[in-house]
Order: structure tokens, then C-alpha cells, then sequence
């Protein structure tokens, strides 16, 4: 018998044809809540389920769940309890290095549209209040030759590092915060000598643009504070590209609506869809909608890795994107 893959949504090409040839796949019409889910995961009808960050696959669904493994359609995976899944024997598998630099383009974009106040300025200009050129219409801030703190140093980061480099932008980044570790220049590779690694406190202290690109676990969660947002420069703009829960929202809507930091470059929200109250009402933003891995040829790769992770967990075979690989000793 073939592979038995259950889909909770609809994927782009590659995956169907390659999930429908590998043997027995179903696809749900609607994202299952957690009761659903639970139920689906423990019916024993599904050798792999191919899952999505909204689906939430914790301790008590793994406890039930007959599966042998779960492959997830991101490079993140905190939607998933690695630690239950690996006491359980099950496989977690994702799609890492596919969205980099779409990703990198998104936390640069976030950078340049904040800064240069790109929303206000197409709102105006859609609500027919251009009335020409003015000396003083919707300054914002200068890009270049401004400092870039990195908070992480993983792909993404470095790709947004290349990047700024290149607009002219002085790049610090501390690699682990709230901890740290020294990363040396064989590490640093192709950016030894053009970056600056710096403690986590100097980092929020001095970058004119703080970008986070960490992981979301129990170290990171709500690692920007409402203490953070303090000492941060009453001129600098925060960008998150990585997990929204990285940053207590509260605490930044407080921020920006004082005059505390001056804007904010979002493409990830702490409960997701929701944002946090006022923060749809500040000016001082630009909010995507998790779009950082939003291009064609991004989501369909990210698609054929997800299916060929899915097929070799139903085979009994070691993905090639495996979180948990300690199941296969």
C-alpha cells in the first residue's frame, strides 16, 4: 500500500502530483481546528501529516496521534512540540534555506518602506490629498551610512547583512540573544571584516534599525520588552521578519504611540491574524501579512520539499529536512 498523506490545506504544484503518486492523499477544504486535528491525527488513517505553522501540534495530540511523522510547509517549527514528537517516535520535518532571500527582500523592504514612510505616503496619494511638492512633506529617515542591528546571524540575517551592506549601512549583530557566543572570522566567512559582532545590550543600544531573525523558543519569546523598547534609540525602527511572539506587542504599541522608538517594520503579528489593540491605527508602521516567503517560485519549492519529506517519512526513510533525526537512531 502506498503512502497514506493527509494535507490540512490545499498546497501549490509540485505537491499534489507528487502526493498523489506516492499513493493515498487527502486534502482538507477548510484549515481543521484543534479538535479536528487531534481527532484526524489519532484515527490511524494517515502515515504523515503535512501541516501548516497555524496548526498547533502539541504534547496531548502527539500523545494520541498514530502517526509516523508530521512534515511541516515552513522552515519554522514552533508549532510543533519537537521534544513530544521525538518521545513518541515521530519524524518532524521542514523546509529550510528555500525562503532566505525572499525573506532577506521582505525584512529590506520593511526597512526602506518604514524609514522613507512609504504608507503614509501612498495614502495620501490615493486619497487625492497631493497637492505637489513641499520642503517638508513626509521626511523620513536616511538608510544609508545608518546602523543595522542583527539580532541572530543565521541565513536569513546574513542575507539581509549582503543586502544592507550594499545600500551602505554599518551592519552589528549579536548571534543568539538574549545570550551570546563569539563567532569568528572562518564563521563569519564572506563577512569577516565587514561586520561587527556586538553584546545583545550594545546591539539594541546602537542600531538606528534593529532586525530580528532568532528562532521563537522559551529564550526569545517576548526577547524585545517593553525594557528593550526603552533602550532602544528614540529614532530607531524595529523589524521582525522571524516569529511574531518575539516581540510583546503591547509593549511596542506603547512604544511607537509615545514617541518611545519612532517605527515599526512588521511581517508577523504575536497571535496571528490578530494584532494587537491600536497597532493597526499607528502611522509609524508597515504591517505585512506573513508574506516573507511570498514569491512563486518560493512557496512551490517550499511545497516539493514538504511532499518529498512527507513520502520518505511514510517510506520509513530519513527525510531530507529532518528536525528530529535522533527518531531514526
Amino acid at each position: 500500500m502506498g503512502a497514506r498523506i493527509l494535507l490540512t490545506t490545499p498546497l501549490p504544484e509540485p505537491a499534489p502530483s507528487l502526493l498523489a503518486a506516492a499513493g493515498e492523499l487527502t486534502v482538507l477544504d477548510a484549515p481543521p481546528n484543534y479538535a479536528e486535528l487531534d481527532a484526524l491525527c489519532a484515527s490511524g488513517d494517515f502515515d504523515v501529516v503535512l501541516t501548516q505553522l497555524r496548526d498547533v501540534i502539541d504534547a496531548p495530540l502527539l500523545a494520541r496521534a498514530r502517526v509516523r511523522g508530521i512534515s511541516n510547509y515552513a522552515v519554522g517549527y514552533n508549532n510543533i512540540d519537537v521534544a513530544a514528537a521525538t518521545r513518541h517516535g515521530i519524524a518532524v520535518a521542514n523546509t529550510p534555506g528555500v525562503l532566505t532571500d525572499a525573506t532577506a527582500d521582505i525584512a529590506m523592504l520593511l526597512i526602506l518602506g518604514t524609514a522613507r514612510r512609504v504608507i503614509e505616503a501612498d495614502r495620501l496619494v490615493r486619497e487625492g490629498r497631493f497637492t505637489g511638492w513641499e520642503p517638508e512633506l513626509l521626511l523620513g529617515s536616511d538608510v544609508s551610512g545608518r546602523t543595522l542591528g542583527l539580532a541572530g546571524f543565521g541565513r536569513i540575517a546574513r542575507a539581509t547583512a549582503r543586502r544592507a551592506l550594499g545600500f551602505g549601512m554599518e551592519v552589528l549583530f549579536a548571534p543568539r540573544p538574549p545570550g551570546d557566543r563569539i563567532v569568528g572570522a572562518a564563521e563569519l566567512g564572506e563577512f569577516a571584516g565587514k561586520v561587527r559582532q556586538v553584546p545583545w545590550d550594545e546591539l539594541v543600544a546602537s542600531s538606528d534599525y534593529l532586525s530580528l531573525h532568532v528562532p521563537l523558543n522559551q529564550d526569545t519569546r517576548h526577547l524585545v520588552d517593553a525594557a528593550v523598547l526603552q533602550r532602544m534609540k528614540p529614532s530607531a525602527i524595529l523589524i521582525n521578519t522571524a516569529r511574531g511572539p518575539i516581540v510583546d506587542e503591547e509593549a511596542l504599541v506603547h512604544a511607537l504611540s509615545t514617541g518611545q522608538i519612532a517605527g515599526a517594520g512588521l511581517d508577523v503579528f504575536e497571535n496571528e491574524p490578530l494584532l494587537a489593540e491600536g497597532l493597526a491605527q499607528l502611522p509609524n508602521t508597515v504591517l505585512l501579512p506573513h508574506v516573507g516567503s511570498a514569491t512563486v517560485p518560493v512557496r512551490a519549492e517550499m511545497a516539493r520539499l514538504s511532499a518529498l519529506n512527507a513520502i520518505a517519512i511514510a517510506a520509513g526513510q530519513v527525510p531530507a529536512h529532518p528536525v528530529n533525526p535522533e527518531v531514526y537512531a
